[in-house]
């Protein structure tokens, strides 16, 4: 009985005194935002066609299902052309500013808004990566994704650097930006336009903002450090709830995808993989599609690895090494997927979900890797940056008043 309290009591310290997987998190960060920020650009061209009053999806018929279903998405409120091209824009710069990891608090919110948006208002532009960039932009919102590898990581380390010389750090650009999009809520909401849709969306929007406040307000004026530690068990409890959430979809995904396949006469009879490596839509090369088909051994290998790998892979988290065998697997058929069915925003999205698998100490030799190759270029020039050092716990002293990464 003790060994099970011990085991229970471990767990929740566990769960409440840190953000788990800071570097996963990180790279879903940096994957997520990196996969819809290219979408965006590859598709500027084309975006009046696909999400614009151009598109065979016209603004009314929009409004209609918008209607029907509830969704959230900004581009209904107006049918002018800037408001468009303002809302195209706004996706576009949050995702760039979540990527690089600046105010992820905001970003993240803003990128949410961004992909919901955009995708809701075209939901038949979508496919299978559009779906689970939809999901994991909300999923990401509850996250402390910017502890490392970010902005927000670099200045709270200097920040860090200042209080221990004694100086007082005052965060300004936190406060203003709250102030702007207080403002832009409460238009939005007095316009009667925020709640035309699901409750859930503005609800979200309306709690992250209070929150921010609350933190700030706790930071300033708090006599003691309880007020503050109890608000980082809390966003602790919200990031770790919502880091099992991303892993648990990532296994659905492929539970699903794997059993469904299953049932199918063509996977049963190892043939499944010949058939989209010759149809037109999914043959950027025909000639590479052709020498990859042509060899029915390996078809009929793929086919059935596919589907093993796929079932498989919820069972093998509890065996560190079959699972990271399995997740190079499946990294390395998502890229050639990419490349073979011309399939690269769907093949980004499903290695940025792949990513919250990765082994911690793969993560930090890569980021490692990375500081070094950054300070080498540095140091040819004007600027000599020494690689950052390992993420700590955020500072509760009172003399840093500001908001959250």
């Amino acid at each position: 009985m003790n060994r099970v309290a011990l085991a229970v009591s471990g767990g929740i310290a566990r769960v409440t005194e840190s953000a788990l997987g800071p570097y996963q998190t990180a790279v879903i960060r940096v994957g997520f935002a990196a996969t819809w920020l290219l979408f965006l650009l590859c598709e500027y061209p084309h975006r009046q066609e696909l999400y614009g009053p151009d598109g065979p999806w016209s603004w009314d018929l929009g409004q209609r299902l918008i209607g029907l279903n509830g969704s959230f998405t900004v581009l209904v409120w107006s049918d002018a052309q800037l408001w468009f091209e303002a809302g195209y824009a706004l996706a576009v710069l949050a995702s760039l500013l979540l990527l690089l990891g600046w105010r992820t608090r905001a970003t993240s919110v803003l990128f949410m808004v961004g992909v919901l948006s955009l995708q809701n208002r075209s939901v038949f532009m979508g496919d299978g990566g559009d779906n689970v960039l939809h999901l994991m932009s909300i999923y990401l919102v509850f996250t402390r994704c910017g502890r490392v590898w970010s902005l927000d990581a670099r200045r709270e380390r200097l920040g860090r650097a200042a209080r221990a010389r004694g100086e007082r750090v005052v965060d300004r650009t936190g406060p203003v930006l709250w102030g702007v999009l207080g403002l832009a809520l409460l238009l939005a909401t007095g316009f009667g336009r925020l709640f035309d849709s699901d409750w859930l969306i503005p609800v979200l929007l309306w709690g992250v903002w209070l929150a921010q406040a609350l933190w700030w307000a706790v930071a300033r004026w708090a006599r003691n450090a309880e007020p503050r530690i109890a608000l980082d068990v809390l966003a602790n409890v919200l990031h770790n709830g919502a880091l099992f959430v991303i892993m648990a979809e990532a296994c659905l995904i492929y539970a699903t995808a794997g059993w469904y396949k299953i049932q199918g006469s063509r996977w049963q009879d190892g043939t499944a993989v010949h058939y989209p490596l010759h149809l037109d839509y999914f043959s950027p090369w025909p000639a590479l599609a052709d020498l990859l088909s042509s060899n029915g051994t390996m078809v009929m290998l793929v086919t059935y690895g596919t589907v093993v790998v796929q079932v498989a892979f919820p069972f093998t988290l509890l065996h560190r090494r079959a699972k990271n065998v399995l997740l190079a697997f499946m990294i390395t058929e998502h890229s050639v997927i990419a490349v073979v069915l011309g399939l690269p925003f769907f093949s980004l999205a499903m290695i940025a979900a792949d990513a919250v698998f990765l082994p911690t100490s793969f993560l930090r030799r890569i980021g490692g890797l990375a500081a070094r190759a950054r300070a080498g270029l540095l140091s040819r020039g004007a600027w000599n940056t020494p690689p950052p050092p390992p993420p700590v716990p955020e500072d509760t002293e009172r003399g840093h008043v500001g908001f959250p990464a």
